[in-house]
């Protein structure tokens, strides 16, 4: 009778993990739709973002030691990245021509946070804490290879086409575009979790959290439905700070992109909390998985869904990168193969990663 008790309580979750996903959902009703918050209620919708950013790493952690790598990060990318597109979409269909940037900016800003901030930031803590660490890189080579072949069909290519004006796509090369983007996904998923799932798993495996008994069934189905309420709190208190943060942008006199920029770090501050918790327990290959999985998740994820909501929206639709976007596009693509190709990173090329991302950062604010 012991012995049931005591793996019962080992398998249940703790109270906290449980009870924080539906408060950050009371705070996010509470919150949704005001042009602006309080000082009172905008401190408790900072706090509720927090811990359900918090809640959701916890719960997506939980899934993953059910599931397994690399099941595990491919759950917390897919959820978040489906959660922002449909906010995407609705936005788009809200905003009229304010909103024809918006899919560019969002993805743009998705692959610098990813590819640079996420990863560097991991490669950071990680060799500072374990001096080198080790990574397969012929799977997160092939990764990277796939972002950026994505990246340059859907947001490259439309600052060059001509069948229309300006850095759009006419209606074939959108449906190009859409549909290579999701075929792409579809199969970097497939090799990932069935072809070839060990390339994905940590090439060095310390981690006695790892020799623990799986949790069950129940508690991991438990663990996935609130990491999805967990998520779409994130994704829906992001949104609801907007206002604060576009007064706060037009006061500072910067650029109104900045505001999609900052959403996006919000949206993506589980991935980053769980890559930097992978990277501290010498796991960097999971924190990759994350990184880079995300990353393909935006992009595969949110150009077919606009190219199919274009049949019903209005306005223009700009997919095409300026000129300084192109040369971090690029910049980005020759630091990540160089340091994808080695197998093994140091402190040397998460602060690179780091510095391009602030550069990200710099331009947002002061184009």
């Amino acid at each position: 009778m012991d012995i049931r008790v005591k793996r019962v309580n080992a398998l249940a979750l703790p109270r906290w993990s449980v009870v924080v996903p539906p408060l950050s959902v009371l705070v996010l009703a509470v919150g949704w739709g005001r042009a602006s918050l309080g000082v009172a209620l905008l401190v408790l919708v900072c706090l509720a973002l927090a811990g359900a950013v918090i809640a959701a790493v916890h719960h997506a952690e939980v899934v993953a030691h059910r599931v397994g790598e690399p099941f595990g990060t491919l759950v917390l990318a897919v959820a978040v990245t489906v959660i922002e597109v449909a906010l995407i979409v609705t936005l788009m269909a809200s905003g009229g021509d304010k909103a024809a940037s918006l899919a560019r900016d969002t993805v743009f800003a998705a692959i610098m946070i990813t590819c640079n901030g996420i990863v560097g930031l991991a490669l950071l803590v990680g060799s500072l804490r374990h001096r080198v660490q080790e990574f397969r890189a012929h799977a997160s080579g092939g990764a990277f290879a796939v972002v950026l072949a994505l990246v340059t069909l859907s947001l490259v290519l439309p600052t060059f086409t001509t069948s229309s004006p300006g850095p759009t796509f006419s209606g074939a090369q959108l449906a190009f575009a859409g549909a290579a983007s999701f075929v792409m996904y579809g199969l970097f998923v497939f090799v990932q979790t069935v072809r070839h799932r060990d390339y994905f798993l940590p090439k060095v495996d310390r981690t006695p959290d790892d020799h623990a008994e799986a949790p069950a069934t129940r508690t991991a189905l438990l663990s996935l439905g609130l990491l999805l309420i967990c998520l779409v709190a994130v994704v829906g208190l992001a949104k609801t700070v907007s206002p604060t943060l576009e007064a706060a942008v037009a006061a500072a006199g910067a650029p109104v992109s900045l505001v999609g920029v900052l959403i996006a770090l919000l949206v993506l501050m589980p991935e980053t909390v769980a890559a930097v918790r992978a990277a501290l327990r010498d796991r960097l290959q999971v924190s990759l998985n994350l990184a880079l999985g995300s990353a393909l998740a935006s992009i595969g994820l949110t150009i077919p869904a606009i190219a199919l909501a274009s049949l019903w929206l209005t306005g223009p639709l700009v997919l095409g990168l300026d000129g300084k976007e192109l040369v971090l596009l690029v910049l980005t693509g020759g630091v990540g193969t160089l340091t994808l190709v080695s197998g093994r990173a140091t402190v040397l090329q998460g602060a690179v990663h780091l510095m391009v991302f602030s550069a990200f950062l710099l331009l947002a604010v002061t184009p």
